[in-house]
C-alpha cells in the first residue's frame, strides 16, 4: 500500500511539472520599446562615501556599476539635483545656495555622471529635485509659488552640466514623491523649448500614476509630458496610465536590502515590471550603498562601498541580477507582444522577450523566484506558488531558423548551498523551431543570439574591512573650495570647505546655509549637523576649532557625541550636545539635537573674539566640556543613547566655520592631557572633579 501510494504521488508530480508551451513569435508584430535599466545616486547622499575611496577600488565599483558588458551594465543614471536639504541620507548641496551666485564645482554628481559616461557613452542621464534652496519658493515652503523662478533654476542646472562638464541631461523631472503642478510642468517645458533643449525630455511626476487622468483631460500636459514615471508600483500599473499611450517607467524601485533576498525582488520585478504593468525602464534606488551604517535604509543599493578608508567593497546579488538584462540588450530594443514572447509561466515565474532593432537578435530572460525569496520593501506581495517545471519552448516567425541560443544563470543561495551567479551554461539546442529548458524555484536565465556576457572580476580581492580610523584628525587643508569633507556626512544644511585670508585657518569648513530650504522631509529640520566616524562609538573625545560667521553668522555652534539618528530623523536625534553661544558667553549641554532635553548649563568665562577650540569627552554616563582647554563642566549624563556619531554643527541657518578636528577615543585623550597621570584620569569622570 505504501509503495502504490508513493507511485501514484511520483505520477501526480511528474503531471505538475509541465509548464505548458511558451511561445516566441515576432511574426504577430513587436510591442513597445524598452527604456533601460538604471540606478538612483541621491534622495538623498547614497553614493557620498564613494567619492573618496582609493582609486583603484573607486574604478573597480565603477567598472561593476556602469561598463558595458562587464558587471550591471547600467543604461540609465538617475541623480539628485541638489537642494541643501535632507533628502533621506543626507543633504545634497545646491548649484544656487543663492539667487545671486551658481557654483557647478559643489557635490559629486558631477563626478559621478562624468565617471559613468566615460565607462559608457550610450548611458542616458536623468536629473530631479527632492529639495530647493529656500530663494527658489520667495519665502515659502512650495517650489510652485513662483514657477517661473524654479523653472529657470531646474534650467541652469541643466545648462550646467553641458557648459562645464559636456554632459547632456537626457530627462528631467518634477519633484520627488510630491504634489506635481500642471502649471508648472508646461512653464518647465516651455523654458526648456524656448532655450533650445526641446531634446531634454520630461518624466512626471515620480509619485503615484495619478497623473495620468490629468494627462487624458488636458492635451497641452499631455504634450509636455514624455514618459509617466511612477514609485513601486509593485509591477501594476493602472487603465489611466495606460490609455494615455505614454511609456511608463517604474523610475524608483527595489529599495531592499541587498542580501539575496533583496536580489531576488530585482529579479522578479525586473520581469514583471513590464509582464504585468508594461513599465518600459525600472531604475533602483539606490545605486550604490555608500552612506554610514544606521543611516535610513543601510545597504538599500545595488552593492555595498561604506569604507573609503580601508577599500573594502561588496559586489552583491542585485549586480548580477542586473547583468541577465543589461548585457544583452539596448534601449531601444522592442518588447515582444504578451502572449508571443512575453507573459508567465504556468507554475510560477515570468518571461520576457526583446529584439533588436535591426530584428536580428533576440534576448529571453526567465525568472522563477518564489515568493519569501523575491520580497521589497514594498509594496506588500500577494502570496503565489513556484515549483519545479520544464518549460516547452516554440520559436516562431523569423526566429524559427534558430538552431540554439547562449545560455546564462544565476540561483540564489537561501540555505548551505553555495550561491551561482551570472555564470555562462551550455547552449540551449533548438529543433525544427523547439526546445525545453528545466527550471526550478529560485532561478534566473537569460537565453540570447548573442555573443557577449562576461562576468567581470579583478586580480585582487578588495581590502579587507576596517573600522573608522581612530585617532582621526582632518584640517581642510586638502579640498579644492566648496567641496564637501569626505568622512561627514552633512544631515542638515550644508558644509563646504572655504578658503579664508586667516594664515592659522587656511581652509576651513563652513556650514553655508543661511534660511530654510524648501524641504523633502515632512518635519522642519532647522539645526545643521553634519556627522562622521562609527555608529557605535561609546567612549570618544572629539575637538574642534569653530567661529562665528561675521556676516549672516549663525547664533551659536555645537560638538555632539554619540549622535544615534539622521535621515528625516535628524531632528529627533538623541546624544550628547555641546552648544556654545560666544556673544552670549553661555553654553548648553543637552540630550538632543533641538536642545529640548538640557543637562547642564552655565558661563563660558573667558572667550576669543574668533576663534574657539570646543571639545567634548564622554565616558560611561559622564562628560567633560572644555573651551580652549579649561573645563567647563564636568557632569553625569544620560546613559542612552550608549553610542553613536560624533556630530558637528549649528544651532541656527547661518554661516559658521570648523578647523582642525580630531577624534579619538576618551581613554587615548586622557593619557594625552598635560598634567594628567593615568592613576588620577579617573578624577575626569567623577561628577563635580576637576
Amino acid at each position: 500500500m505504501m509503495f502504490a501510494t508513493l507511485a501514484f504521488a511520483a505520477v501526480a508530480v511528474f503531471v505538475e511539472l509541465s509548464a505548458g508551451v511558451v511561445i516566441f513569435d515576432d511574426s504577430v508584430g513587436l510591442e513597445r520599446q524598452f527604456d533601460g535599466i538604471g540606478g538612483l545616486s541621491g534622495g538623498g547622499a547614497t553614493s557620498k562615501l564613494l567619492v573618496n575611496y582609493p582609486k583603484k577600488q573607486r574604478d573597480e565599483i565603477l567598472d561593476y556599476l556602469f561598463k558595458p558588458n562587464f558587471g550591471a551594465s547600467l543604461q540609465i543614471l538617475k541623480v539628485e539635483i541638489g537642494g541643501d536639504a535632507q533628502s533621506t541620507d543626507g543633504t545634497e548641496s545646491s548649484h544656487m545656495h543663492n539667487s545671486w551666485e551658481e557654483n557647478y564645482q559643489r557635490g559629486y554628481e558631477w563626478w559621478l555622471m562624468l565617471e559613468a559616461k566615460k565607462r559608457n557613452p550610450n548611458i542616458k542621464l536623468y536629473g530631479l529635485p527632492w529639495t530647493f534652496p529656500g530663494w527658489v519658493g520667495d519665502g515659502t515652503r512650495s517650489p510652485y509659488t513662483n514657477p517661473k523662478q524654479t523653472a529657470t533654476y531646474i534650467l541652469k542646472w541643466v545648462q550646467g552640466a553641458k557648459k562645464y562638464y559636456n554632459l547632456t541631461i537626457d530627462y528631467i523631472g518634477v519633484w520627488n514623491e510630491r504634489d506635481y503642478n500642471i502649471p508648472y510642468i508646461k512653464i518647465l517645458r516651455k523654458t526648456f523649448d524656448d532655450n533650445g533643449l526641446s531634446n531634454v525630455r520630461m518624466v512626471a511626476a515620480d509619485g503615484g500614476w495619478g497623473i495620468a487622468n490629468d494627462i487624458q483631460k488636458d492635451s497641452v500636459l499631455a504634450s509636455a509630458i514624455d514618459y509617466i514615471g511612477t514609485h513601486y508600483p509593485g509591477t501594476l500599473t493602472t487603465t489611466a496610465a495606460m490609455k494615455t499611450g505614454k511609456q511608463l517607467w517604474s523610475s524608483e524601485d527595489f529599495s531592499t536590502f541587498n542580501d539575496n533576498v533583496g536580489g531576488g525582488c530585482w529579479a522578479r520585478i525586473l520581469n514583471q515590471n513590464y509582464v504585468n504593468g508594461y513599465m518600459t525602464s525600472t531604475i533602483s534606488w539606490n545605486l550604490i550603498a555608500s552612506y554610514y551604517q544606521a543611516l535610513p535604509f543601510y545597504r538599500d543599493g545595488l552593492m555595498t562601498a561604506v569604507e573609503p578608508w580601508s577599500g573594502n567593497y561588496v559586489v552583491q546579488s542585485p549586480i548580477w541580477i542586473t547583468a541577465h538584462t543589461t548585457q544583452f540588450t539596448e534601449i531601444g530594443w522592442k518588447y515582444l507582444r504578451h502572449g508571443a514572447g512575453v507573459g508567465k509561466l504556468e507554475t510560477g515565474g515570468s518571461f520576457v522577450g526583446l529584439v533588436s532593432p535591426d530584428e536580428k537578435d533576440l534576448t529571453i530572460v526567465i525568472e522563477t523566484m518564489s515568493h519569501d525569496h523575491s520580497l521589497c520593501i514594498r509594496p506588500a506581495l500577494p502570496p503565489y506558488n513556484v515549483t519545479p517545471a520544464t518549460v516547452e519552448i516554440e520559436f516562431k516567425g523569423s526566429f524559427a531558423a534558430l538552431t540554439s541560443l547562449n545560455v546564462w544563470y544565476s540561483k540564489p543561495s537561501y540555505g548551505n548551498e553555495a550561491d551561482v551567479f551570472f555564470m555562462k551554461q551550455n547552449k540551449l539546442s533548438i529543433v525544427n523551431g523547439k526546445a525545453s529548458l528545466k527550471v526550478n524555484p529560485d532561478e534566473i536565465y537569460t537565453l540570447t543570439t548573442l555573443e557577449v556576457g562576461q562576468k567581470g572580476t579583478f586580480d585582487n580581492a578588495p581590502p579587507a574591512s576596517k573600522p573608522f580610523p581612530l585617532p582621526y584628525t582632518e584640517d581642510f587643508e586638502a579640498y579644492r573650495e566648496q567641496e564637501e569633507p569626505f568622512n561627514l556626512v552633512p544631515q542638515v544644511g550644508c558644509f563646504e570647505v572655504h578658503n579664508t585670508s586667516d594664515p592659522t585657518h587656511r581652509q576651513v569648513m563652513r556650514q553655508v546655509v543661511l534660511s530654510a530650504p524648501i524641504e523633502w522631509c515632512p518635519i522642519n529640520l532647522d539645526f545643521p549637523i553634519t556627522i562622521g566616524g562609527n555608529s557605535n562609538w561609546t567612549d570618544i573625545y572629539a575637538e574642534v576649532d569653530v567661529k562665528l560667521g561675521e556676516v549672516n553668522g549663525t547664533n551659536g555652534v555645537f560638538v555632539a557625541a554619540r549622535v544615534d539618528q539622521g535621515g528625516c530623523n535628524a531632528f529627533s536625534s538623541t546624544g550628547i550636545f555641546l552648544y556654545i553661544f560666544p556673544k552670549k558667553n553661555n553654553y548648553i549641554l543637552a540630550n538632543n539635537l533641538g536642545r529640548t532635553s538640557v543637562i547642564t548649563s552655565g558661563q563660558l568665562g573667558e572667550v576669543e573674539s574668533s576663534w574657539n577650540k570646543v571639545s567634548l569627552m564622554v565616558k560611561g554616563t559622564v562628560a567633560v566640556g572644555m573651551l580652549n582647554g579649561k573645563t567647563l563642566f564636568n557632569h553625569t549624563v544620560p546613559s542612552k543613547p550608549a553610542s553613536g556619531f560624533v556630530g558637528l554643527g549649528t544651532d541656527s541657518w547661518g554661516i559658521a566655520d570648523f578647523d582642525n578636528l580630531k577624534i579619538t577615543s576618551a581613554e587615548d585623550q586622557l593619557h594625552h592631557l598635560h598634567h594628567v597621570k593615568k592613576e588620577d584620569a579617573k578624577l575626569y569622570f567623577v561628577p563635580g572633579a576637576h
